[in-house]
Order: structure tokens, then sequence, then C-alpha cells
């Protein structure tokens, strides 16, 4: 890559805005803490999940193969390892091709969002598939046991190791590294909204480093975005300057003059060239899975997913609390009786703390926690609410003087929490939901607020793998509605895994 582009940040470098910094003068510099490659980080990181997918593919086929036949002896060994040995080279070749031909490591589904782990799925589901249809044909006769252990052992290996990679990655975003620069294209509005989401959610991998406006505002020639200086570029000029600055994307935010006609001319503008053309949704607040695009006779149709609030996959997340939530009980039986020891001993009272909370369409129940506050906590909350730094309607406190010794180890941990299991396990509670709230709470609610009580509230969420007692009130409230209406599955596992980052980070736990 030229060493004056502006489109993708190096993986030793950053980009340096100069004292007057136009587009045109704006250049990476080396940061000497940083390893040097040769090879662009894109390049890479593709080759870096080529070689673990590889690596992984052929350790799970390995492990598979001792397993099912480690107990052969003899010349039946042999014959074993050599036969299944070309078996399994064989599958392994078909596994890594389906993972590329799916895209599973293309640029715009790494590091956010959950279509990565989705297409690591089909790919592996394509491979067994084309597998068992190639038994059948041939009548090999592949033994089932073999394939029982491949399967799940080499798809769960594949996950954990992209999960991997993509906190690396992370990582690197945040020190603004391994970033695609981008120009946002829109109106003074859309423009510099769309811009301070991209400084913020850096995740999603792109980074501004031009801003077009459409309508001839912003006056100065830089806008700010959150405290960061972005280079204006004139919007007659965005398919020269782009060009001439190797910028690699260019993001259209909202409607531009002329409509959909100069989207068009700006895509032409832009062909034979590696830009891609980004058009924003102005449908916020709605997960990836839900839209869908379908194009008849050249319209563009986009379909997008209602939520609903039964059926199957509340049933499959019902299963899936009672497994969960069962065995974390019992495995952690141990810590349970530890900590409720430790609770009686610490302060008189009793060891549980009972509170009517609500729950899914409005319904009140019991909510279980190991008590960390004083017995009369209740009593004194009133002489406590000028103190209060919670947010909305929430009350919180981080030096609250009703909280016991223990109680505050306790909740440093979020170990006063477990004893919820039992709340998901007679059905109240979900391991993962929108933050259970007080009657008070309920009866101060907006409309849109009462969304939140479609399903059942849960022992984790969104909120607190999101800064917890952190956020604003209206922070909190967004994430919840966001989680209602787009939960699946797979959204559940990513949030009990960020669970235990955030319980061991103790961010925001008071």
């Amino acid at each position: 890559m030229e060493s004056g582009a502006l489109g993708d940040a190096l993986p030793e470098g950053r980009y340096a805005y100069s004292a007057v910094p136009t587009l045109e003068r704006v250049t990476p510099f080396r940061d000497i803490s940083a390893p040097v490659s040769r090879v662009g980080w894109r390049t890479g990181y593709r080759m870096a999940l080529i070689g673990t997918d590889s690596a992984v593919i052929a350790a799970a086929l390995l492990a598979a193969q001792a397993l099912r036949f480690g107990d052969a002896t003899g010349g039946n060994r042999l014959a074993f390892a050599s036969g299944y040995g070309v078996f399994g080279l064989f599958i392994g070749l078909i596994w890594v091709a389906a993972l590329a031909a799916i895209r599973s490591r293309d640029v715009r589904v790494i590091g956010a969002g959950s279509d990565e782990f989705q297409r690591v799925v089909k790919a592996t589901g394509v491979t067994f598939g084309a597998v068992a249809v190639l038994d059948l044909l041939l009548k090999t006769n592949v033994s089932r046991g073999y394939l029982l252990v491949a399967l799940p052992l080499g798809l769960g290996c594949l996950l954990l190791g992209r999960y991997f990679w993509r906190s690396w990655l992370a990582a690197r975003r945040r020190e603004g590294l391994c970033l695609i620069g981008a120009v946002v294209v829109g109106n003074h509005h859309d423009a510099t909204q769309v811009t301070n989401e991209l400084i913020k959610h850096h995740h999603a991998g792109y980074r501004p480093v031009g801003i077009a406006y459409t309508d001839g505002t912003g006056g100065a020639r830089f806008a700010a975005a959150d405290g960061k200086d972005v280079p204006l570029v004139p919007f007659e000029r965005l398919a020269d300057t782009v060009r001439a600055n190797h910028t690699r994307a260019v993001i259209i935010a909202g409607e531009l003059p002329g409509g959909r006609d100069a989207i068009k001319d700006v895509g032409w503008q832009l062909e034979n060239s590696k830009t891609e053309l980004i058009l924003t949704s102005r449908l916020t607040d709605i997960a990836g899975p839900r839209i869908h695009m379908r194009p008849v006779e050249g319209l563009p149709m986009l379909h997008v997913d209602l939520p609903q609030y039964a059926g199957m996959n509340h049933s499959i997340k019902r299963g899936v609390d009672l497994l969960l939530a069962g065995a974390a009980f019992l495995l952690l039986a141990p810590v349970l009786l530890a900590v409720a020891i430790a609770v009686r001993l610490d302060s008189p009272g009793p060891v549980l703390f009972r509170q009517e909370r609500v729950g899914a369409h409005g319904e009140r129940f019991t909510m279980f926690k190991f008590r960390s506050m004083v017995i009369d906590a209740e009593a004194r909350l009133a002489a406590l609410a000028a103190a209060n730094e919670g947010a909305g309607v929430l009350f919180k406190m981080k030096d609250d003087p009703r909280i016991t010794r223990i109680g505050a180890f306790i909740r440093r941990f979020s170990l006063d929490e477990l004893p919820q299991l039992l709340n998901v396990l007679n059905g109240t509670m979900s391991l993962i939901g929108p933050r259970p709230p007080l009657p008070r709470e309920v009866a101060a609610y907006e409309a849109k607020v009462n969304r939140r009580l479609l399903i059942k509230p849960g022992i984790t969420g969104l909120w607190q793998v999101s800064g917890r007692s952190n956020l604003s009130w209206e922070e909190s409230v967004k994430l919840d509605l966001y989680y209602v209406e787009n939960w699946s599955i797979t959204t559940d596992f990513s949030i009990l895994l960020k669970t235990v980052k955030a319980v061991l980070q103790r961010d925001g736990a008071y």
C-alpha cells in the first residue's frame, strides 16, 4: 500500500493529522511499539485465520481418529491409521474449502456481529452434509462415531479460534490500528451522526478520514467529531479525492441531492477502484439477522422480520436456561454454601434477600439474592434519596452505607446474584434478558419503556456487559429494548461469554 494512502491503517501505523489536516496531507506514521509487517493487516489477518482454521481442523480430525480407534490393536491399528488418515485429509480439504467458499473470512464480517460465526457453522454443516452424501453414494461405510466426535469438536474449536482472533482484532482497533479508512457523505446532521458512531464503535472496523457534506454546511475546513478533527472533502471532488488518496470506503449517510441517481453516479465514478460503497440504513436498533435484501426486477426490497415473543425459539431459550442454570447450580453449590455462611456470620438477618420485581408481561415475582445490605436497608432508603447517583428511576450509590462488609465483596464479584439461578429454574427469570425492575420503577416508565416487559428479565444482559452501574438511564433502556427486539440464541451465548469478562473486570459493579 502506498505510504500516502488514507484507506487503511497499517498494522504498524496510525493516522497522524498535520497542523493543517486537509485530506491530501494526512499520512500514516509508524508506531515503534508495534511489529513491522510487509503485508496489509487484512491480508495478514486472513492468513492467520486460514492457519488457525487448518490447524484446528487437523487437530479435531486426528483427535476423533484417536478417540474412536485408539483401542485398535496389531495390524488393525495400522489399517485404521492409514485409512482414516487419508479420509481425514479429504474431509479437512473440503472443510477448509467450504470456509473459503462461504467467505467466512470476508472483511465485511470479521470483527463485529454474529455473521462470521454463522458462516463458520454453515460451512461445517455443508462439509459434513457433503461427506454424508458421498458416503451414501459410494458406500464407504464411514464410522458414525468418528463423525460424531469430529463434527462438534472441530466446530467448537473453530468458533473458539475465531473468538480469539476477534478479541485480538478488537484490542488492535482500540489502539487505532487495523481500521479501514472511510469518507462519510451526507447532509450535516446525517454525516456527523454516522461519523460519531464510527469513532465511538471502533469494533465496526471503519475510521472516518474525511467528511463530504452535501448541503454546504460546516463552515470551517474541518468537522469536529467526538473531539477528533476530520478533514472536509468537497462533495463535487469526492471521487477524485477518494481515488487520489486510495481511500478504501465511501459511506453514504442518508439521502443525497438527486436521490437514487446521485448514488448511482457516485458508484459509476468509483468503478474499477478498490473502494467499497456503503449505504447506511435509516432502520436503527435493528439487528442484522432481521434484515433481508431481495432484489425484484431491479427494485431492491428490504424485508425486516418483526419481533416474535413466542414460538420455537423461545422454547429453545427456555430449554437452554434449564440446562445451563441446573448445571451451574450443581457446580457452584460449594460457592453458594460458602457465601451463605459468610453472609450469616457477617451481620444479623436472613441469608437470602427476597424482593418483589416485575417480570414478563407485568407479572410480579419474588427475586432471590444473597443479602448484601443491613436488614433495615429499605427503611433507610428515603434518607439517602438526596445522595442518589443513579439515573432515571434507578437508585445507585457507590459508597452506600447500608452495604455490609461481606456485601461489598460479593457485589464486587456479582456473587450476590447467584441465587437468581433459582428464579431461572422456577421460570420467573431467564439467564439473559432485561434488568428485572422494581414495581416503583415500572410505575414511572414511559410508554415505550414498557416493552422491556415483553420477555422475562435476566440474571445478566446487554446492560451487564456494557458498563452496568456506569450506564445512564437512557443507555440502559436503549440496550434493554434492543435486546428485547433482536435477541437470538447466538446473541445469548455471546453475552454469557462477555459476562464472565465483565465480572472479572468488576467494571461498574457497586
